[in-house]
């Protein structure tokens, strides 16, 4: 079992703070920052640690805001260039960024200075957030001059911080509801030459299909027009979760578009019935009676039973092809009905579908015994 991530936190991270405050400001009573720091740490998770530090920082930092995220800055160690492969030592400045969205609101352009030195050393798509809800023009227009940042962790901030579905944060509700400003800055970036920043920008535009699936693919079509390989990541990636559901536009924007003259036959599901821990195989072939060559996007989709008797959907992804005329391919896959973590199994008659470039085509059932 992995070791939780608040262990990769632990007590050295109030005492590495304590000691880099310590080299610039002579008033800083580091054993007593340290002592507070570590009064009821232990049972506190990773996050909340980060959010202790922070208010233990307000209560030995000087009171003028300004004045303390100076200091705090100062303390910074040099800025590094890596975008990858940093594990949690970045995290030695979460509370600094914590630090900046609890007291900062009131003193907008210090802490946009602060958070632009925060990002290249960790990253301030948390703090930035309550400066896009209070703040938001003022704050756009920061993060519009930022997308041309040298720095590749600044021009990732641009996309990240503004994730309406952000993990780990608070919901960006006006840009759920009108992501118009959202997607202004990732045109700014959908040509950006670091995966790191390319990355981000693939999953904001995945968070914007979850609540506008017409609107990202709409975005997916303009962007694929004189796109290169690097852009084309970034469509296929933020298309993922729509691919998924067999949404029909975004397979098309892929060019899986249409199933004329493709048939499915051989259907087969075994054993029929099947108890816990055992492994059900699906099969069937596909066949292109056209006389012209398909590009296929197959997954399949099982009903898993719930608790409550009714089902719910779980799609697997299995293979995409170019199936050449009157070309034929079988398809297997084996489903292990054991429980895990992420889902536990009932009882009950368990329907399979086919997705076929988003069609669906029933392929049978099986039933899981107790």
């Amino acid at each position: 079992m992995a070791e939780p991530l608040k262990n990769l936190y632990g007590p050295d991270i109030p005492v590495k703070i304590a000691a880099m405050i310590s080299r610039v400001y002579s008033g800083f009573d580091k054993k007593a920052f340290i002592t507070d720091c570590l009064d009821g740490y232990e049972a506190l998770e990773l996050m909340p640690r980060g959010w202790k530090i922070a208010h233990t920082l307000k209560r030995h930092l000087p009171g003028d805001f300004p004045e303390a995220i100076g200091i705090l800055v100062r303390s910074f160690e040099p800025v590094h260039q890596k975008t990858q492969g940093e594990g949690l030592a970045s995290f030695l400045y979460m509370p600094h960024a914590f630090f900046v969205a609890e007291y900062g609101l009131d003193h907008f352009e210090v802490s946009m200075r602060a958070q632009y030195e925060i990002t290249q050393r960790f990253t301030a798509e948390f703090s930035i957030r309550p400066f896009l809800e209070k703040h938001q023009a003022r704050t756009l227009a920061h993060l519009r001059q930022w997308a041309s940042d040298p720095d590749p962790h600044v021009r990732r901030l641009v996309s990240e911080g503004i994730r309406p579905r952000l993990p780990w944060a608070g919901r960006l509700r006006e840009f759920q509801k009108n992501p118009a400003p959202v997607l202004e800055l990732l045109e700014l970036l959908k040509d950006d030459p670091e995966l790191y920043v390319r990355r981000s920008v693939a999953n904001n535009l995945n968070d914007i299909g979850k609540d506008h699936p017409d609107l990202l693919v709409q975005t997916a079509k303009k962007w694929m027009k004189g796109a290169g390989p690097d852009r084309k990541w970034i469509i296929r990636h933020a298309l993922r979760s729509l691919i998924k559901q067999g949404n029909a536009g975004a397979l098309a924007v892929l060019g899986y578009a249409g199933t004329d003259g493709v048939v499915i036959r051989k259907k087969q599901i075994a054993p029929g019935k099947v108890s816990l821990g055992q492994t059900v195989e699906i099969s069937f072939e596909v066949v292109n009676q056209s006389g012209e060559r398909q590009r296929l996007m197959i997954d399949f989709r099982v009903h898993y039973v719930k608790a409550s008797g009714k089902t719910g959907i779980k799609v697997f992804k299995l293979k995409a092809c170019l199936l050449g005329a009157e070309g034929k391919l079988l398809v297997t896959k084996k489903i292990a009905l054991k429980d895990l973590t992420t889902r536990k199994h009932y009882p009950g008659l368990h329907r399979v579908d086919i997705l076929l470039n988003g069609q669906v085509i029933g392929l049978g059932d099986f039933e899981l015994r107790k």
